[in-house]
């Protein structure tokens, strides 16, 4: 069997007992609160991502840096000297330049190192979506599939992973260009929070509004049972943004449309937490994917 490794980034969460027993490796991702620069280099336990989100709530602003090819280079050189590839899952194409930082980064090892190979894969995910590709990825290098014939799949399979979600502060859309000051303001005002999905150019397009979370949370589940393609795993995320009791909820809502749902619950990483901030909660699962 052709030996590999499997690299994810940072911007994806993942079931920590998962990622140990079939060694998922993490790229390194750098986060600011405020002037303080942090490396998330693995995933990080809910008590030490709590303080990231009440720096949040306190109005400390958070930013995040997109990873270099060099970086990149650094990281996977030892494996391809060893003769051994790479594959590795990026985040959304459509909402980095990280899965371009990548690709420099293979074609400048092949040159170097051809005896073995990087295939990087665009998920046209985030969160726990590269989460659910990352677990698939795993279970085909334990049948036996190369790292080419591993990327094919995943390129085929990324159609399938459904992410939808609720912002609970909407000015953490604003600054990231999302929606526009008006329309942040007003909707705070009058307690509007929208439903967000991944389309499937990997953007992240707002296709719901509803008045309180209770509405949107009821929306989320619906989508969910609406959506679900019962044809694959029945695995699911429910990842939350320093709010449990909402994860605590969606979850029992979610096991009540299907008792048999596999979810794993994960506080989101402080990569993809800068941009939404506390109060997010989604779930992320296998059907069909949301167009605008």
């Amino acid at each position: 069997m052709n030996q590999y490794v499997i690299y994810m980034d940072m911007s994806g969460d993942l079931d920590e007992s998962f990622a140990r027993e079939h060694d998922i490796r993490f790229v390194p991702m750098m986060y600011t609160i405020g002037s303080q620069e942090k490396f998330c280099t693995a995933l990080e336990k809910e008590e030490d991502l709590k303080p990231f989100y009440d720096a949040q709530r306190q109005g400390i602003e958070t930013r995040t840096s997109q990873v270099t090819p060099q970086q990149y280079i650094d990281i996977f050189r030892p494996w391809l000297e060893k003769g051994m590839d790479v594959l590795y899952l990026s985040l959304s194409s459509g909402l980095t330049k990280t899965f371009d930082s990548v690709r420099l980064a293979a074609r400048d090892l092949a040159e170097d190192c051809p005896q073995a190979a990087v295939y990087p894969v665009d998920t046209l995910s985030a969160t726990g979506g590269m989460g659910l590709l990352a677990e698939q990825a795993a279970l085909n290098r334990e049948k036996g599939l190369s790292a080419e014939e591993n990327m094919e799949k995943l390129n085929e399979l990324r159609w399938k992973v459904c992410h939808v979600f609720m912002v609970d502060d909407l000015m953490y859309l604003k600054r990231g260009g999302r929606i526009d000051p008006a329309t942040a303001l007003l909707g705070t005002a009058l307690s509007i929070k929208p439903i967000l999905v991944i389309d499937s150019k990997g953007k992240l397009p707002t296709i719901r509004k509803k008045r309180g979370v209770k509405l949107a949370m009821k929306e989320l589940v619906n989508i969910y049972r609406e959506r679900r393609d019962t044809s694959l795993p029945d695995r699911a995320y429910v990842v939350h943004a320093d709010c449990d009791d909402r994860a605590d909820e969606l979850i029992s809502q979610l096991k009540a449309v299907n008792p048999g749902a596999d979810i794993c619950r994960r506080m989101l990483c402080p990569v993809i937490g800068a941009h939404v901030g506390p109060g997010m909660f989604a779930v992320i699962f296998f059907g069909d994917r949301i167009d605008v």
